[in-house]
């Protein structure tokens, strides 16, 4: 063990660290707690000694009373040689949450506990026992107001628990019009504020995700769910089958184009910006076009710009 004497910043960093090993431990020999540390003997019932007058600061900087300060058993220090804080000023006090904060966390054990496989554990009952531990004040009632998603959520969480797949309507913002998928479910996502179901799509015959604002009609069925075991993907990762896009559009046609924007690349060409998204069917592309006004250019692939041409030429069509 090392005999030289320790510098101010040293000691200083060691007391900080002796704190909680003492807590920890609860009892500890000055020889182990030397060892620990890497000190002598001498220089570990020295730090002790001065942890003795160290303490919480009260108004003005001094300490109010004997309270505010660490302490140690001294009678065990002296006959045994054995370390044992009694007073520990107040470090394993639960820290007491306002009525305030403590509502805004039981809003969000709320919400946490509509998602499918967390509200049926213990774990709401662990987190709200310890949120009435910590909270000074009786925290106000709480209630969240449910949303138009909460039936197919039900219907979604049912066949999570019943592993059964769960058919709906689904309207893909990219799509010419409503699909009906048969999904094994596998998880529900909130991000952003947003519902998310996460499944083996039946009719893709991979891994999807599904915006449950789009969901309709959503019904739990008795087929097995099979492929409730396949490993789920990042939320909002790019599937392999998916086709990449490029679009062209000024700056203050970027609200249009909307959420095609979320997990694109963009890039600024002057006073446009031109983005390469990620769709279903690249030649469903013509609706953003059209709802646009003809402020967004499809760049590539080819077919995406015959199609929109097309589709516009037809809907001109009509009014000769």
């Amino acid at each position: 063990m090392s005999s030289q004497p320790i510098v101010a910043t040293d000691r200083a960093a060691l007391i900080l660290q002796l704190v909680p090993y003492l807590i920890a431990a609860g009892e500890v020999t000055v020889e182990q707690a030397a060892h620990d540390f890497e000190v002598s003997a001498a220089q570990m019932r020295e730090m002790v000694r001065k942890l003795t007058v160290i303490g919480l600061p009260g108004e003005g900087g001094f300490w109010q009373m004997a309270n505010d300060l660490f302490d140690i058993d001294w009678d065990l220090l002296e006959r045994e040689d054995r370390i044992v804080i009694t007073n520990s000023v107040g470090l394993e006090r639960s820290p007491r949450l306002t009525a305030r904060e403590a509502a805004a966390l039981l809003a969000g054990l709320q919400l946490a506990a509509s998602l499918p496989g967390v509200g049926d554990s213990d774990v709401m009952q662990g987190l709200l026992a310890k949120l009435a531990r910590g909270s000074g004040q009786t925290p106000a009632e709480v209630i969240i107001a449910p949303g138009p998603v909460d039936e197919v959520r039900e219907t979604v969480a049912r066949a999570l628990r019943e592993r059964v797949a769960v058919s709906f309507t689904y309207r893909a913002p990219d799509a010419p019009g409503p699909t009906t998928r048969t999904v094994d479910p596998v998880k529900v996502s909130i991000s952003d504020g947003q519902w998310y179901l996460q499944g083996w799509c039946h009719m893709r015959r991979a891994m999807r995700t599904f915006h449950l604002d789009r969901v309709s009609d959503a019904e739990a069925t008795r087929i097995p769910a099979v492929h409730a075991s396949e490993p789920v993907p990042e939320l909002f990762q790019p599937a392999d089958d998916e086709v990449v896009a490029e679009i062209r559009f000024p700056v203050a046609a970027t609200a249009a184009v909307g959420e095609y924007l979320a997990n694109a690349e963009v890039r600024s060409d002057g006073p446009w910006r031109i983005a390469r998204i990620r769709v279903a069917d690249a030649r469903s592309l013509k609706r953003l076009v059209a709802r646009a006004g003809g402020a967004i250019e499809i760049i590539a692939p080819v077919d995406a710009r015959r199609a929109a041409h097309d589709w516009a030429s037809a809907g001109l069509a009509q009014y000769e």
